[in-house]
């Protein structure tokens, strides 16, 4: 089984460059099946889910070639629309092909996404918003069946904020014929990063960061070289690492102005930064203060991805916490395993109480992707030694957690 070895209390003081972003590479991916020719997205992350969508890709007929960090779509010719139920059930952001499909290929047909364990996160948004834009749904055996004879402009009034549904929306809406016009749309980083794309590939989108995007549709996209953005949820658990160990570190090229939320709760509990010449210089000698409460919110509120990592700050800290969690219903799903390692943490329907203490280490199981990342986050602040089982769930979104937080000064390995 593999897992992650970690000795805890080693006081960070070191460097890592951040990542590309998970988030925003996955949705430019699908994207890049409505431009009949070759897009080259620069800073990709080589990681578990990004192979996946990569895979899906070529059994759709797109060519995929890797330089170094550079990952090239040639979709010149797509010969199917039908995503492979296998890779498709791995994997939740499978979703967002529907848009780009439909778009593309006027058909598209997929399992129904699987991905992490964190809930019931249903996909009615996603059908609402591609039916007002043209499209049709069926359900049969286990797969989604869509089908249009033109996606074409329309009105789409999100009753809440879904990342998914808008990513989808804006897919099948930018070389739809004539304006659609998305409301209460989600504002997060990611949704933003796949209109400028786009817009970069002969788009027409207005609106971007705000709650309503206008989408002028267009006749096609064109060949374009777009550079993944620095990962925010990468580079805010490295912020938590070094909050945990009271040590110091250095980030370069963190995205700090979609950091604010847990810039400001990391100095609530008495960390310390500045931000210089593309540098994040971290002084966490006195992050050991309770946070009295905080609660996950859609952007630019606390996100709900970092929520289960800053609970394992929590755990380490001196006094007691209160987290809420607004998003996901089973965000909680780590706190058992946190209690293997002593930490004092009690979950009343939606929020977590935690009393701050020594954690010790032990052998733990990561279950989904966060929360593996939370427990190696307390490993670094436990004593003695932990084990985390399933490091493949933490290489679905960290290219090399291990790597990264050695170049920080921690002492972490593979096993």
């Amino acid at each position: 089984m593999k897992g992650i070895r970690i000795t805890g209390q080693i006081p960070l003081d070191g460097e890592v460059r951040i990542q590309g972003s998970k988030n925003a590479a996955l949705p430019v991916m699908a994207a890049a099946l409505l431009n009949r020719g070759t897009t080259v997205l620069k800073a990709c992350p080589r990681i578990t889910d990004v192979f996946l969508m990569e895979k899906i890709l070529r059994g759709l007929g797109a060519g995929t070639r890797w330089q170094g960090d550079s990952l090239e779509i040639s979709a010149c010719q797509i010969s199917g629309c039908q995503v492979e139920r296998e890779l498709g059930e791995k994997m939740r952001s499978s979703i967002v092909l529907l848009g780009s499909l439909l778009g593309r290929c006027k058909e598209a047909v997929l399992p129904f996404p699987g991905g992490c364990v964190i809930g019931a996160r249903p996909i009615d948004l996603h059908l609402r918003a591609l039916e007002a834009l043209g499209a049709e749904f069926a359900e049969q055996d286990g797969r989604l069946y869509g089908r249009t004879g033109k996606m074409k402009g329309g009105t789409i009034l999100f009753p809440k904020s879904s990342v998914g549904a808008t990513e989808n929306a804006v897919l099948a809406a930018v070389c739809g014929e004539g304006t659609s016009v998305i409301r209460g749309c989600s504002r997060e980083p990611e949704v933003g990063w796949l209109c400028r794309f786009l817009n970069q590939a002969g788009g027409r989108i207005s609106g971007i960061g705000t709650s309503c995007l206008v989408i002028q549709g267009v006749p096609k996209l064109h060949d374009t070289v777009f550079t993944i953005p620095p990962d925010r949820i990468a580079a805010g658990t490295y912020v938590c690492a070094s909050a945990v160990t009271r040590g110091k570190g250095i980030l370069i090229e963190p995205p700090v102005k979609e950091m604010k939320a847990l810039l400001r709760a990391y100095e609530k509990i008495g960390g310390q930064y500045v931000y210089n010449s593309g540098k994040l210089f971290l002084c966490s000698q006195k992050a050991s203060r309770p946070i009295q409460w905080l609660e996950t919110q859609i952007y630019p509120g606390f996100p709900t991805d970092l929520q289960s990592i800053f609970l394992a700050v929590l755990a380490c800290a001196e006094g007691d916490s209160r987290i809420k969690e607004c998003i996901f219903e089973d965000r909680f799903k780590v706190v058992p395993q946190l209690r293997r390692m002593g930490a004092h943490i009690e979950v009343e329907e939606q929020t977590a109480r935690v009393r701050g203490g020594t954690l010790r280490g032990t052998r733990v199981k990561a279950e989904e992707l966060r929360g593996g990342a939370a427990l190696v986050i307390a490993g670094l602040g436990a004593q003695g030694e932990t084990y985390v089982e399933n490091r493949e769930f933490m290489e679905r979104g960290y290219e090399d957690i291990c790597r990264d937080l050695n170049c920080l000064g921690a002492r972490v390995r593979k096993d």
